[in-house]
Order: C-alpha cells, then sequence, then structure tokens
C-alpha cells in the first residue's frame, strides 16, 4: 500500500489520521491542526508517539513537556495523557493491540 492512496479521517477535531491496521497494532500519521486539543483520556493499548513535524504539548500521567521533530513518547497502557498542537504538526502513532475504534 502507498500513504497516498489512504483516505485521511478526521478522528477528532483538528486531527486527521491516516490509519494502517496489522493483526496486532495500529500505525496512524496524523496532520494535527494549530491549536487542536486531545482531551486527557486513558486506553488499555500501549502506545509510542513520535513528533515528524512542529511543536506538540503532550502531558502523560500528569508532566507536560512539549516536544519537536525526532523526539519519541513511550505511553504505557492506561496511563492518562492528553496533548495540543502549538503549531500545525504532523506525529505519528503507533497502538498495541489494534485501535479498534479507529477502524
Amino acid at each position: 500500500m502507498n500513504l497516498s492512496d489512504i483516505e485521511s479521517k478526521e478522528i477528532m477535531p483538528g486531527y486527521h489520521g491516516k490509519l494502517v491496521h496489522g493483526e496486532q497494532m495500529s500505525w496512524v500519521f496524523w496532520d494535527v491542526e494549530l491549536g487542536a486539543v486531545v482531551p486527557e483520556h486513558h486506553h488499555v493499548n500501549e502506545q509510542i508517539m513520535h513528533v515528524v513535524d512542529g511543536t506538540f504539548e503532550f502531558t502523560l500521567d500528569g508532566v507536560t513537556k512539549t516536544y519537536g521533530p525526532g523526539d519519541v513518547v513511550i505511553i504505557p497502557s492506561n496511563t492518562p495523557h492528553s496533548g495540543k498542537a502549538i503549531t500545525v504538526c504532523k506525529l505519528m502513532d503507533i497502538f498495541s493491540p489494534v485501535r479498534s475504534e479507529y477502524k
């Protein structure tokens, strides 16, 4: 497959993702609008976030940091987290197991 052939879905306001699902994981390529917020939440899926481009403020288990290109954050299962795009961003998220609600 090629990312150019995958239709982007707005999963939440300002978060447009191209989603790829395997048997045990989901991989999401996000285009994030300036100021878009992910409210605090948690899920059973382990998650790894990678900032490809832009500046993203991220709170993990009550600790807030600002991340930029090349930064990677590991989010353990059921750990509260939230985020906000300080600039327009490109992010990648990997989830295991599959984020079935994103299918």
